[in-house]
């Protein structure tokens, strides 16, 4: 019989962090930035605890990531500890041995509970390069007022059609007179997201917009999330989802 693999203790502390993509970093995709990660934890020595069976791997939990290309303020992970360390020097320790544009924003103790139920919206900032807010504007009005507005996108599953406006709590346009790649006018959308599945994500708000729009909208697009957590349909804003566990520690 095969022997039975050593049980492994459970995590003595759990630690949520919130960390950014930015600049040439926001081409990592999910699998590239897991194992810069893991190779940054094993740099700073956090004591992790380990799951159990035949292949104990690290406990690290991920929760909404951004899709590859988008820029983000506010991407999260969970990390359970075989230590009680300081969240402070944790942050500072894993900071210092990240890349530079994958940095480290924020890091608290867990007071529980799921974070990825936490993660119900997301506020994007969209710019697009080449195209003005006035050029723009039509096509949102007819966007917030269509009932429905089906895309098509492909997932690993194949190609799949979904509905983008349910998912979309506001939609804003607004004017910059220069872009990011140069002295040229731009308009930049705020959007907020419902998180749903499949998760609707800035490409296909801009796919909804050239579905419904007569003139057609192709720019050079540049996402960035600014902010990820509990959503209010009422307000239409998206709430800080560390915010339980920073008061249960206070």
């Amino acid at each position: 019989m095969r022997e039975q693999p050593e049980q492994q203790a459970p995590p003595v502390q759990r630690l949520r962090i919130r960390y950014a993509k930015r600049g040439r970093l926001r081409f990592t995709s999910h699998r590239d930035f897991s194992r810069a990660f893991e190779r940054a934890i094993a740099r700073a020595r956090v004591p992790m605890a380990y799951s159990s069976g035949f292949n104990p791997h690290p406990r690290i939990s991920y929760a909404g990531a951004s899709p590859t290309g988008a820029a983000s303020e506010a991407e999260y992970v969970e990390i359970g500890l075989a230590e009680v360390l300081d969240p402070a020097s944790v942050a500072r320790a894993l900071d210092d041995s990240l890349p530079d544009g994958l940095d480290i924003l924020d890091v608290v103790v867990s007071s529980g509970g799921s974070l990825s139920e936490r993660l119900e919206g997301s506020h994007w900032e969209i710019t697009l390069n080449g195209v003005s807010a006035e050029e723009l504007e039509p096509a949102v009005a007819q966007l917030l007022a269509a009932p429905e507005v089906m895309v098509e996108r492909m997932t690993k599953k194949g190609l799949r059609t979904f509905d983008a406006r349910a998912a979309i709590v506001s939609l804003e346009v607004r004017a910059d007179g220069e872009s990011q790649a140069g002295a040229q006018t731009c308009a930049i959308l705020q959007v907020v997201l419902r998180h749903g599945t499949p998760s609707v994500r800035p490409d296909d708000v801009l796919a909804a917009l050239r579905e419904i729009s007569e003139t057609g909208v192709q720019p050079a697009a540049l996402a960035q999330r600014l902010a990820q957590g509990p959503l209010d349909p009422q307000t239409g804003t998206v709430g800080d989802p560390l915010a339980p566990d920073r008061d249960a520690a206070g």
